[in-house]
């Protein structure tokens, strides 16, 4: 099988992989103000400060939020095509509305639990409403845990009470980097969420679930509420 290069990477083809992949990912304030750039070798996250509201989102919280779920999706879509993704945050000052850039290096074979979170990122996901009045098996909170973990964020799970579990996606620390992988993890827990029979509902508005708040550690800053259901057996 003949190496990839990274000028194939970025054909016609492979180039809507990576649009849809940024079209899918969930929208913070129903606004989707990011943009996809190809260059040589890579691909850039870009806001787009014409759909961005400020009224809404006047820290441009939600924005880099909705702009890290797309990356997640873009990195999904690197591999698939056979491409190691090397992420950059915030690559450069000069360019503020440039958030983050995934250089194509390579070779990469995609993981078969890859292949399965990149086809379930093909569908839309819903963000709002949960369905289910079960809490999922702590094995599967374990998971979700962990996947957290792995984009930089921390899924706090406070005692369960009745019904779907309530938890906080927090970061150690805030702002744009801390934002931007908030919104990776938050990509990442709906996926592995759906693969596993787990509606993952999120809110923005952290304040309006005041229960998810409990047992942040010092330093920890709550980004996004989400709620946790099993769907199916």
């Amino acid at each position: 099988m003949a190496t990839p290069t990274i000028a194939g990477a970025l054909n016609e083809h492979n180039a809507s992989r990576f649009v849809v992949a940024g079209a899918l990912a969930p929208a913070l304030h129903d606004i989707r103000a990011s943009r996809l750039r190809a260059r040589p070798g890579l691909v850039e996250v870009h806001a787009d400060p014409v759909r961005f509201r400020a009224a809404a989102d006047p820290r441009a919280r939600g924005l880099h939020l909705s702009c890290g779920a797309a990356l997640f999706n873009l990195r999904l879509s690197s591999v698939q095509v056979g491409y190691e993704p090397v992420v950059r945050l915030l690559p450069d000052r000069g360019h503020p509305t440039l958030l983050a850039s995934v250089r194509l290096a390579g070779p990469r074979r995609s993981r078969p639990e890859e292949r399965l979170l990149y086809a379930t990122s093909l569908r839309p996901l819903p963000g709002r409403q949960p369905y289910g009045d079960q809490r999922p098996p702590l094995p599967v909170l374990q998971e979700l845990v962990e996947a957290a973990r792995l984009e930089g964020a921390i899924l706090h799970l406070p005692p369960p009470g009745g019904g779907p579990q309530t938890a906080v996606l927090a970061t150690a620390g805030d702002g744009p980097a801390a934002w931007l992988r908030a919104g990776q993890a938050l990509q990442s827990l709906l996926l592995h969420g759906a693969v596993r029979a787990v509606s993952v509902s999120f809110l923005y508005d952290v304040r309006r679930v005041p229960r998810a708040l409990e047992g942040l550690n010092p330093g920890e800053v709550p980004q996004i509420a989400v709620e946790l259901a099993r769907t199916g057996l």
